[in-house]
């Protein structure tokens, strides 16, 4: 019967153990799922922000070729344009800052 009942504790020794181990593993696979998803966020936002580089770029050029013709109406919204935009960014560094 002693037998049988130290065969009995080792076996729940061991069934701790590998709960342990497999508790470990699934904690190892949510780092790596959380880790993929991240960096899937990563790559988005780098995409989102080349594309709208991209437009920003088509838009100044766009701009740049009004305002080269002459056309009074789109040199006054290009200098409009130009002060907004270092208006906003004054104004949100002073927030940040």
């Amino acid at each position: 019967m002693s037998e049988a009942y130290e065969r009995e504790r080792q076996n729940n020794a061991r069934l701790d153990e590998l709960s342990a181990k497999v508790s470990a593993l699934r904690g190892v696979t949510i780092d790596i799922y959380d880790s993929a998803r991240s960096h899937e966020v990563i790559d988005s936002t780098s995409e989102t922000f080349s594309s709208m580089t991209t437009q920003l770029k088509g838009s100044a050029g766009r701009l740049g070729r009004m305002a080269a013709a002459g056309n009074k109406v789109a040199i006054l919204k290009l200098a409009g344009i130009i002060i907004g935009t270092v208006l906003v960014m004054y104004y949100l560094w002073r927030l940040m800052f």
